[in-house]
């Protein structure tokens, strides 16, 4: 049998449906600037300018400073896909979700006899349906086996919905997936198969879960050089944020151990020259004792440099931030989501907001980036408890951030536990991007704030920067120096580029963007003539 694996982004990690998009339109961070940011620069005596102009001199050239980012490696689930599909030599190709969202999609030559459709970046029904459907109009009468966090959840409903998809493999695939493959090429039913939901006839069948042991099982290969490796150190999550329908999907807490991971690491660096680990775990800094057992291996084990995600409540201490750069670690994104106790709480999020300030003072001392995540209107949350978060960015954030407004993703959310108690109603339950309300607020309110929130830090506080518009550059833009140089000129960009939507009189604005071409001049960066060619070479 040959197969086609479907695999990738969902639409809304591509960009354009992003839900703050429309807050950078007619800023100098798109194509089109306003009218009003065009008469800015032309008073600024900046006619024209364009952002890809800025440069700098460095080891005797003229470097753009927004130089495109290395192409970035597949994404963990693609990456285990491709794994197991070449361990098992099975004949297969591939498309990318994100052809088939935008419509590029080039159907590889050859016949196919089934889909293997990952749902890991998609959310709802819709937008699974698009993916159905196009294997419909594609490879008409080819059948469908899916698997990943979405028919992880609704495998019921899917099986139902759609007559295409033929079985579901739930939870851990390394094993599941190929004895699935390997039935259905023998002609055989899946009652052997664990992990998978199947048709038997007109009977939908629930085979037994089981779990692969992490720790034992190889992780991943990656094929050829992969200058960014993402990496899977645990499946399931202990906690259980209200927010998060992510443990219902995975229900057992599992992790490799502190040596696997340094091998598994060093590994990557020399066998696909990879340069920066990606963890992408909900939490990497957990459990303890784990914790405790990577800050002493990682230092000097060869590993390339590397970031991931964290509570507040495991970075306490000043010989813990000092162990995980001493671990090579440059970047942590810190799950703060608030900064108003009674929020927190409502979440079970299982921190304080003594704990998410003494995880951001420390980190801010140290040359670790700080990405500090946030969300607005929780249920439960009114404009004046989520003021105590505005305030914290405003004054004393120092590093990246980003703030989502509150989106309610499925009917399995924990947060619907709370229905009753904090009057929580959705247009559609399955859909993020649908109108809801609570207690505290609705939607409408929560999109006000968010939007509020982001003006307000941009225009206070020269130390937080929103993470939004790098992901398409080099990080950092100027690797030659350190951290907080580059958050400096990060927030001058953003001033430079956000004074259209900063001003509406176009002196003021001419003026506030040759403050910040003179800011970035200090740093040894000016717009380039038009004749000088800037070289886009990764740092």
């Amino acid at each position: 049998m040959r197969f086609l694996l479907l695999s990738g982004l969902g639409p809304g990690e591509l960009g354009p449906t992003h839900f703050n998009s429309p807050y950078m339109a007619g800023t100098l961070f798109g194509d089109n600037p306003s009218e009003l940011g065009r008469e800015m620069l032309r008073r600024a005596g900046h006619e024209g300018l364009r952002l890809d102009r800025l440069g700098f001199e460095w080891a005797g050239r003229s470097r753009g400073l927004l130089r495109p980012r290395a192409a970035a490696g597949p994404h963990l689930t693609t990456v285990t896909l491709h794994s197991i599909l070449e361990t098992g030599a099975y004949d297969f190709a591939r498309v990318d979700l994100a052809d088939v969202w935008t419509g590029r999609t080039r159907l590889p030559a050859g016949d196919f006899d089934m889909v293997l459709l990952s749902t890991t970046y998609i959310w709802n029904e819709p937008i699974l349906r698009r993916a159905v459907d196009w294997v419909r109009e594609n490879l008409p009468g080819v059948g469908i086996v899916a698997g990943g966090q979405f028919t992880n959840l609704k495998f019921m409903m899917v099986l139902r919905n759609h007559p295409e998809i033929v079985a579901v493999v739930r939870g851990d695939g390394e094993l599941s997936l190929p004895m699935t493959l390997d039935a259905l090429a023998a002609g055989k039913n899946l009652e052997a198969v664990p992990n998978v939901v199947w048709r038997d006839g007109d009977r939908i069948r629930i085979n037994p879960v089981e779990y692969v042991d992490l720790d034992a099982f190889p992780s991943p290969r990656v094929s050829g050089r992969a200058t960014v490796v993402p990496y899977e150190s645990m499946r399931g999550c202990p906690f259980d944020c209200k927010f998060c329908s992510f443990p219902a999907a995975s229900p057992k807490w599992r992790y490799k151990t502190a040596q696997k991971v340094r091998d598994d690491w060093v590994g990557y660096a020399e066998d696909n020259g990879a340069e920066m680990m990606y963890a992408m775990d909900s939490t990497f800094t957990i459990p303890p004792t784990r914790f405790r057992e990577l800050l002493k291996i990682l230092p000097g084990s060869g590993i390339p440099v590397w970031e991931g995600f964290s509570r507040a409540n495991t970075l306490n201490t000043e010989a813990v931030v000092a162990g995980l750069e001493a671990a090579h670690c440059f970047q942590i994104h810190v799950g703060f989501e608030s900064m108003n106790d009674q929020t927190l709480r409502n979440m079970s999020k299982r921190v304080t907001v003594k704990q998410n300030r003494t995880a951001h003072e420390l980190l801010s001392r140290s040359e670790i980036n700080t990405y500090g995540l946030f969300i607005v209107g929780y249920p439960g949350e009114t404009p004046e408890m989520f003021q105590d978060t505005q305030d914290f960015l405003m004054r004393e954030h120092v590093g990246h951030f980003s703030m989502a407004r509150f989106t309610i993703t499925d009917e399995n959310m924990p947060m619907w536990q709370d229905r009753e108690k904090f009057r929580i109603e959705a247009e559609d339950p399955n859909d993020p991007g649908s109108p809801w309300s609570h207690i505290g607020m609705d939607s409408d309110r929560a999109g006000e704030l968010l939007t509020e929130t982001l003006d307000k830090v941009r225009r206070a506080n020269d130390r937080a920067v929103l993470k939004f518009w790098q992901h398409n550059y080099q990080h950092w833009l100027l690797p030659q120096h350190d951290r907080r140089t580059n958050l400096a000129v990060e927030k001058s960009l953003e001033l430079l580029a956000m004074a259209p939507r900063d001003f509406t009189d176009p002196e003021e604005g001419a003026h506030a963007m040759r403050t910040q071409l003179e800011r970035l001049r200090s740093h040894g960066i000016a717009p380039a003539p038009e004749e000088r060619e800037l070289c886009l070479d990764p740092l």
